[in-house]
């Protein structure tokens, strides 16, 4: 399973809008089968750009009302907040070398 902190309803505004960093926020659930593929890649980003980014997750099932609020309707989604802000999505399991040059602004 993933090295990456799970974040909930709860702790969402604490953990990624009020981030000092930008935040790769991967919402999935258990059941989710692309979830599991993405999650190795995240945590592998996570660990080259340490101190640049952090990468949480938010499991939509236990957390709705984080998921309703950013009209996650297709997982895995990937989003990157920054100043508490959506900064760039991406929805689906893809490559590494995507989520890189997608997100390559928020990486350093």
């Amino acid at each position: 399973m993933s090295n990456a902190k799970e974040v909930t309803d709860t702790s969402f505004q604490a953990d990624v809008l009020e981030a000092d960093k930008p935040v790769i926020v991967d919402f999935w659930a258990e059941w989710c089968g692309p979830c599991r593929k993405l999650s190795p890649i995240l945590d592998e980003i996570a660990r080259e750009h340490q101190g640049k980014v952090d990468v949480v997750k938010v499991n939509v099932d236990d957390n709705p009302a984080v998921a309703s609020k950013y009209g996650i309707t297709s997982i895995p989604a990937v989003y990157v907040f920054k100043d508490g802000d959506v900064a760039a999505t991406s929805i689906g399991a893809r490559p590494k070398q995507h989520f890189e040059q997608a997100f390559a602004e928020f990486l350093g």
